[in-house]
């Protein structure tokens, strides 16, 4: 056991996170997003939601305070009526953490798809909400 790391942090993800390098991102996906076939490195949250997860991770995890677009979202696919009102919920979380956060950027959904290949980790949860995905930009720890 650590001292202030989230327990809902497995120990494999926290090594991802210690991993990562500045601007390297990471994908919070939903139980809908092709993870597995996607990523380049697979960590299973099996029953947990990406809220708590999104909370957690921002607890240890740093913002890109150099992008003003270090928060990604994927939009809704144009003429689908989902209305995904998980996203004030991560905005809330992302405000609450005291990271440097400016506002949500949105991604097109194949967009969204392509740059999910690139990033260092795919987090597969078991979230239920439509269009819950997000990206998440790393940023520096100032000493």
């Amino acid at each position: 056991m650590l001292k202030g790391v989230p327990n809902i942090i497995s120990p494999e993800l926290l090594k991802i996170l210690d991993e990562m390098g500045h601007a390297d991102e990471i994908v919070i996906a939903d139980g809908n997003f092709p993870a597995a076939s996607i990523a380049q490195r697979l960590i299973r949250c099996d029953g947990h939601n990406v809220p708590e997860l999104l909370k957690a991770i921002l607890q240890v995890c740093p913002l890109d305070q150099y992008d003003d677009k270090n928060v990604m979202l994927m939009e809704v696919v144009p003429g689908d009526p989902t209305k995904p009102t998980i996203w004030q919920e991560y905005k809330t979380i992302v405000q609450d953490s005291g990271e440097q956060f400016t506002e949500l950027a949105f991604i097109e959904r194949f967009a969204f798809y392509e740059r999910a290949k690139k990033a260092y980790a795919v987090i597969a949860t078991s979230e239920a909400a439509l269009y819950a995905n997000i990206i998440l930009k790393k940023g520096v720890i100032k000493s």
